[in-house]
């Protein structure tokens, strides 16, 4: 198993489409729920995990990014501008040169958990083994994820021994991805240049039997629409419910 994971990507550099038209004025990473944004939530949360580093990469609206962390202490931030939208995998391995050997977290900027009985980032940053993995990826029950479209089908299957398989063409799957990774420079070995998805590299981590998952133990919201963003919204203002998460 491996210790702390101390550096992160936290990916900020899509459109936002589905969010429209609240992302044409802001970029979705800058939406608030109860006060804070879906950004600050993600690098708070990594931060207290012991993460030291990040990137975050930006193109729609990215000068909004840039001006909104300029003054972070923790992590320390470095950003990764793209000219050309470079999707998930081509964000990343963009990026590469910045993490060296080392594992890093890569984090969807528009996805919003609460920890369970110990912090997500710290349980995951225990599990992670290289000499087993590629990849590590944070999966949720599809049935039980707050604001998750009703037609989703949700990602993945979870073996008992950790391995993760993708859905592919079958008609559900009982886990969604959660939106966190851990992985390593050797996950983009053989990737292309230019624009490309992180699922391309999973899919190959899971022919060669290194794509494993781990269980998330709290609550997870998908913030990826309005409608969602209100019902999540709607969710922290009830009674009783936490006014901040990932601290």
């Amino acid at each position: 198993m491996s210790g702390a994971v101390r550096q992160a990507m936290v990916l900020a550099a899509g459109f936002g489409k589905r969010m429209r038209p609240i992302t044409e004025r802001i970029p979705k990473p800058l939406v608030t729920v109860a006060g804070h944004t879906l950004l600050d939530r993600a690098l708070d949360s990594l931060a207290a995990a012991g993460v030291e580093r990040c990137v975050v990469n930006t193109h729609w609206l990215g000068d909004m990014i840039a001006a909104h962390l300029r003054d972070r202490i923790r992590p320390a931030i470095a950003l990764s501008p793209e000219a050309t939208l470079l999707d998930t995998g081509g964000g990343v391995r963009h990026a590469l040169d910045r993490f060296g050997a080392d594992p890093f977290f890569t984090v969807n900027s528009d996805t919003l958990w609460l920890d369970g009985y110990a912090p997500m980032p710290a349980r995951m940053a225990a599990a992670w083994d290289p000499e087993r993995m590629d990849a590590l990826l944070l999966l949720h029950p599809t049935v039980a994820t707050m604001a998750y479209e009703n037609e989703a089908m949700g990602d993945y299957f979870l073996a008992t021994d950790g391995r993760a398989r993708w859905r592919g063409r079958a008609g559900v799957a009982p886990f969604v991805f959660a939106g966190v990774t851990i992985c390593d420079r050797r996950l983009f070995a053989d990737a292309p240049e230019g624009a490309f998805s992180l699922l391309r590299l999973w899919n190959q981590a899971e022919d060669r039997g290194r794509l494993y998952g781990l269980r998330h133990d709290g609550l997870l919201f998908h913030v990826g629409t309005p409608d969602a963003l209100a019902e999540t919204e709607a969710w922290f203002q009830a009674p009783g419910a936490p006014r901040r998460t990932m601290e």
